[in-house]
C-alpha cells in the first residue's frame, strides 16, 4: 500500500517491528522472536512492492532482532544447564 508522498506503509511498520524487536529481545526474548519473524515478513513484502532504504532498513532490523531473541534463549539455556550441573555436583559431594 503506498500512499502518495512516496512512503510505504508496509515498509514503516516492518522499520517499527525491527527497532521494537531489537529493544525487546533484551527483555523478552519471545517478544523480540515473534516482532522479528512479523517485521521480516512485512519487510521483504514492502521491499518487492517498492524497495526503498526504509524497506530494506525494517527488514535488517527485524533479522537484528530475531537473532537477538534467538540468543537469548540460547542463553537462557545455557545458564539453566550450568546451573543444573552446579546443582548436581553440589549433591554429589
Amino acid at each position: 500500500m503506498e500512499t502518495n508522498n512516496g512512503n510505504n506503509s508496509k515498509a514503516v511498520v516492518a522499520l517499527v517491528l525491527g527497532i521494537l524487536a531489537i529493544v525487546l529481545s533484551l527483555f523478552y526474548w519471545w517478544a523480540g522472536v515473534i516482532l522479528g519473524i512479523i517485521g521480516i515478513v512485512l519487510g521483504s513484502k514492502a521491499r518487492k512492492e517498492t524497495p526503498c532504504g526504509m524497506a530494506t532498513a525494517g527488514f535488517v532490523c527485524s533479522i537484528i532482532g530475531l537473532v537477538l531473541g534467538c540468543l537469548s534463549i540460547v542463553c537462557v539455556l545455557c545458564a539453566l544447564g550450568a546451573l543444573g550441573s552446579l546443582a548436581a555436583a553440589g549433591a554429589a559431594m
